[in-house]
């Protein structure tokens, strides 16, 4: 007979908490052991990593859900380690070895092939990836032996740095660091790198230590998390304007912050901006007393500011309780 489950009572939960995901687990199963442990009654993360991939996983809970695309543009910085000489059938250790070849390639070889991979370059998406075509991700096609035309995406590696390298061992490998823009397929640019170098590659490891301005440091594990108090994980949240460390400040007076609020442009000596944070007294506060508090982000254009994701009232009366 199995015990009765536990019921666990929701509760309203903002801000971000930056997760180290570990190795094994999907983005979206990571999200919901954390909402889980917080309680949280609404949540979602800033773009997936693969379950073999391990790293910073900014997760956002209640308005900073608002707020989330924003980081799923952000330049990312993966560390990962290239097997050479095996071609698997998912591009990384997961997949099955679909063709073997000897690595001859020298030292100066490789060194030209990753300057070849510096900047601009055109990526065709993997099969085994969660992009769709027809409304079917591509990860299911390929697991009914089925490979579909896929069109090349412009994506940019800003660094590309050889961290440690193999090429007569057992295991020749490649450690690499990258910093690339969105949509970047690491699986894709490590496989690349092996046709490059005559010899095939997949993925071994793969870990993101970066996510525009969060790095791995400030990250707390899910054991570390599945150990500390109630009180020790509400203290682990940052707020919700962590997400818009790069917008410009625009402050309101208590009128300017109710008609925002409501979704009305405003007239102001604002230079052009296409991305600023709000602030002001929050709403039915005396002004003279109130803490400024975010009320969401906009853009500025021929002297008028454009509202464009609001907080609402209730949100910000709860983030002001917490």
């Amino acid at each position: 007979m199995h015990a009765p489950r536990t019921r666990v009572q929701r509760r309203p939960v903002h801000g971000v908490l930056l997760l180290d995901k570990p190795l094994g687990l999907s983005s979206n199963q990571a999200l919901q052991k954390v909402k889980w442990l917080l309680r949280a009654e609404k949540a979602g993360h800033t773009g997936t990593l693969d379950p073999l991939a391990t790293g910073v996983l900014p997760l956002c809970f209640g308005a900073a859900t608002k707020f989330s695309q924003i980081h799923l543009d952000a330049d990312k910085t993966y560390e990962t380690t290239v097997r050479l000489g095996q071609k698997t059938s998912t591009g990384d250790a997961e997949g099955e070895v679909i063709e073997s070849r000897p690595v001859t390639c020298t030292v100066g070889q490789l060194v030209e092939v990753l300057d070849r991979f510096m900047g601009p370059i055109s990526q065709v998406p993997p099969m085994y990836s969660a992009l769709k075509k027809d409304g079917k991700p591509l990860y299911e096609y390929a697991r009914d032996g089925e490979s579909v035309e896929r069109e090349a995406r412009q994506v940019v590696i800003h660094d590309l740095d050889l961290l440690s390298f193999d090429l007569q061992g057992e295991q020749p490998h490649l450690c690499l660091l990258v910093r690339c823009s969105k949509g970047t397929y690491i699986r894709t640019l490590g496989e690349d790198i092996g046709e490059a170098l005559g010899c095939g590659g997949h993925l071994t490891r793969l870990r993101r230590v970066a996510t525009g301005p969060f790095d791995a440091n400030q990250c707390i594990t899910l054991e570390a998390l599945e150990a500390a108090t109630e009180t020790e994980r509400q203290d682990r949240l940052l707020p919700v304007q962590t997400l818009l460390q790069d917008h410009t400040l625009v402050s309101l007076d208590a009128e300017g912050a109710g008609r925002f609020l409501s979704g009305v442009r405003r007239r102001g000596a604002w230079p052009n901006n296409p991305s600023v944070a709000v602030f002001g007294p929050a709403p039915g506060a005396r002004a003279e007393t109130s803490d400024r508090v975010l009320l969401g982000s906009g853009h500025t254009d021929g002297g008028e500011l454009i509202p464009g994701r609001l907080l609402s009232p209730i949100e910000i009366q709860q983030i002001l309780e917490t």
